[in-house]
């Protein structure tokens, strides 16, 4: 039995996607021992090619399934209600899009509705026609980001607050609820660039990283717990989450990518990611994930 907690993603996109689904998903993963279920979020499918991962990334056709994604908040909070034990994870929401004091008081919302049951999985964004929609410039990523943090942080906190920023402000006030734990929630912050690993470092949160190769996710944990130490942080303390974007399958894969493949082969890339620190990953499945989860109850049991 691994010691790294294990999750899958809910299937709320595309034409598929339905509250019975992700009911059933969700309650099924509860059933099965598995330590958590998450959402993801995304405003629109673009009808023009996209720049995938932000300015300079490759220029692509935009998935199908952007154009119907349920609310990472409310999808949460009706699974919520529909468990008891699995801890409830966003990887990630786009911060950017909404005030400080409106997204920390939904999410502290739904940690008292799951009985401190989340996980905040936050990120900047990328996508230029999702900035234009909310009405938010590009140019808030990075310090906006970081001050965007900082305000919900200040709203989880004791009472009055109050926070005064380049980018945000917040008039004294009482602001409530606040978060089931004191402080607020785990946070652990979607990220890429050098930058964003240092900003998580500094700030003492967690990171969540999607895995495509070992090699970058051990440069960029590096990178993460350098930062964390600077700042005065535990290094080994902060959370580092993985999101896999590929299967696990009955049979094995010819020459699989990390943590794809049987659970044969999935175990013994557990244990690589166990001696880099990482505590939790979670897979967002290809196809429908009821037809994978037996295959991640026997590395949760086996």
């Amino acid at each position: 039995m691994t010691s790294i907690k294990l999750g899958v993603h809910l299937p709320l996109a595309g034409r598929g996607a339905s509250p019975e689904s992700i009911a059933e998903v969700a309650e099924e993963a509860e059933r099965i021992g598995l330590d958590s279920v998450w959402s993801w979020e995304r405003l629109m499918r673009p009808t023009v090619p996209i720049a995938m991962g932000g300015p300079g990334g490759p220029v692509m056709e935009a998935p199908e399934d952007f154009a119907t994604v349920y609310d990472p908040i409310e999808t949460l909070a009706y699974v919520a209600a529909r468990t008891s034990r699995i801890s409830l994870g966003t990887s990630v929401l786009d911060a950017l899009f909404q005030s400080p004091v409106i997204l920390a008081r939904r999410l502290a919302t739904l940690d008292r509705f799951s009985g401190g049951r989340l996980i905040a999985g936050i990120g900047q964004g990328w996508m230029a026609q999702e900035f234009e929609a909310a009405g938010v410039p590009m140019s808030r990523r990075g310090a906006g980001f970081e001050e965007h943090l900082l305000a919900m942080r200040a709203v989880w906190g004791p009472d009055p607050v109050s926070f005064a920023g380049r980018h945000y402000r917040i008039p004294e006030a009482d602001i409530g609820p606040k978060p089931v734990r004191p402080g607020g929630p785990s946070v652990v912050i979607g990220a890429v660039s050098p930058s964003s690993l240092q900003r998580a470092g500094r700030l003492g949160l967690g990171l969540a990283l999607v895995i495509f190769d070992w090699g970058t996710v051990e440069q960029s944990i590096a990178t993460f717990r350098a930062a964390a130490d600077a700042a005065g942080h535990d290094p080994d303390a902060q959370p580092i989450m993985l999101q896999v974007n590929g299967n696990v399958t009955e049979d094995p894969v010819h020459e699989p990518a990390p943590l794809v493949g049987s659970p044969e082969q999935v175990a013994a890339d557990l244990e690589k990611a166990a001696q880099l620190g990482v505590e939790h990953i979670y897979w967002h499945f290809d196809e429908n994930p009821l037809r994978s989860l037996p295959l991640l109850a026997q590395l949760r049991h086996g």
